[in-house]
């Protein structure tokens, strides 16, 4: 079993496409599929399940993810250990994100890192799901960090450390009933109509969990990912929005709510797997964002 097999494996596992995956890996299809079909053959079993439209992994490729990652891993780090000796980072760094992360400059840490470490290259990944997707991909093992938001405790096996927060603030449009109103309750909330973010996403899961500790619910008929979008929507007079303090300031036409009781903060963390070792050029990248907040 070569290590090539090995990485072409997990490539057309997380795609589930050998066309996207031949792509990524910089390699002609027919040798993707050559090497797969090679691989199956020394196992014993098929790791794919393929028709016309869909690739899909069997019960024996599923079985062979996580020994696949670990050999790989391991791999890439005995690579890096020699390079590190010879005075230069090497290898492949990929990054969980997020649309907002308030108090970082994302830009700015990856250009200084590329700057200092261009032998590294960053892959940097933003969540279709929010925060749960960057978990599970840190669980899954295809990413090797993320920058997530934790309205509750951390699933088991993630190292977690918050790096900022940011205040929640609810906007409403400038002929809505609340304009002016004053301060008010999360409980006189309940009548109102909402737009947010999925499930799964950071705010949203602060919100709804300080909305289920007074046990009152909301309407949500409305969900975008595209803060532009719920902007929009607010300063129609419909709807309102709790949306990050930062987010917020970019629209002054809308109107600030005060909100009585606790404020709600949003918290960007920096997370990990608590199983997988990381190679040093992510925690050299993880360093660096760390230092960008304390900056």
């Amino acid at each position: 079993m070569e290590l090539r097999q090995l990485e072409y494996f997990l490539a057309v596992a997380e795609d589930l496409n050998f066309t996207k995956a031949s792509r990524r890996l910089r390699v002609v299809q027919s040798g993707v599929s050559t090497a797969i079909r090679a691989l199956e053959r020394e196992v014993g079993a098929p790791l794919f399940q393929r028709d016309s439209r869909h690739v899909r992994l069997t019960e024996a490729g599923t079985a062979m993810l996580p020994g696949a990652r670990a050999a790989l891993a391991a791999a890439r780090a005995a690579h890096d250990a020699v390079q590190e000796q010879q005075g230069q980072l090497h290898g492949e760094v990929v990054v969980g994100t997020m649309l907002t992360l308030p108090g970082i400059d994302m830009a700015a840490v990856l250009g200084r890192f590329h700057r200092e470490n261009p032998a590294v290259r960053v892959r940097v990944r933003h969540s279709t799901t929010g925060t749960q997707g960057n978990v599970d991909a840190l669980l899954a093992g295809t990413i090797d960090f993320a920058l997530a938001a934790f309205a509750r405790r951390p699933p088991a096996g993630l190292n977690v450390e918050i790096l900022t927060e940011d205040e929640l603030v609810l906007l409403c449009g400038p002929d809505h009933r609340l304009s002016g109103a004053g301060p008010v309750r999360l409980t006189e909330l309940a009548g109102e109509t909402f737009v947010d973010c999925p499930e799964g996403w950071g705010t949203r899961a602060v919100i709804d969990l300080a909305f289920d500790r007074l046990g009152i619910s909301r309407s949500i008929p409305l969900e975008t990912t595209d803060y532009a979008t719920v902007a929009a929507l607010i300063r129609q007079g419909h709807v309102i929005s709790f949306l990050p303090a930062g987010v917020a300031a970019r629209y002054p036409e809308l109107v600030a709510v005060p909100v009585k009781g606790e404020p709600l903060w949003w918290n960007v963390s920096l997370a990990s797997s608590a199983s997988r070792p990381l190679s040093r050029a992510a925690l050299v990248l993880m360093a660096q964002l760390r230092d960008s907040v304390r900056r």
